[in-house]
């Protein structure tokens, strides 16, 4: 009984250092995905910050849905809540909205790799060599979004 109760602590030690060895996410997605950037080399990454109170963000949604389906080859897109919004008003803001792409979550806080805008709509695309390009303030459109990503639409 002893040495099983022994065995069972060291594997707990074991377990709990490689945990606190292991690399933090920079983000966690409402799809429960826990992100490192430089997991994401090689791909473009565009993330759109939006707010409900935003009429053209709110205008843009159906463009970045469309984006979304359409090219998730070509890139991956995430958006960011500008409000800063705890998890469960982001899943409710989500579904309110019909945002079909995932969203970055604030609990735990994200580490992305630029500011928060100062102005909204606000969109950056991270090149698959990991340069960060913008924002794009404005509405954007599939077109747009392909154009920055430099792809023909």
């Amino acid at each position: 009984m002893y040495c099983r109760l022994l065995r069972l602590l060291q594997l707990t030690l074991i377990v709990s250092l490689l945990s606190a060895c292991a690399p933090a996410a920079d983000f966690h997605t409402n799809q429960g995905e826990q992100l490192r950037w430089s997991e994401l080399e090689g791909q473009y990454i565009i993330v759109n910050y939006f707010a409900e109170w935003c009429a053209p963000c709110l205008r843009e949604l159906p463009e970045l849905n469309e984006f979304y389906h359409a090219h998730s080859d070509k890139a991956q897109l995430f958006g960011v809540s500008f409000d800063g919004l705890n998890n469960q008003e982001l899943s409710a803001l989500q579904e309110a909205h019909g945002i079909e792409f995932p969203l970055i979550l604030n609990e735990p806080m994200a580490q992305l790799p630029f500011p928060s805008p100062q102005m909204l709509p606000a969109t950056y695309v991270v090149t698959p060599e990991g340069e960060v390009k913008g924002p794009l303030l404005g509405e954007q459109t599939e077109a747009s979004l392909l154009r920055a990503i430099n792809a023909r639409p």
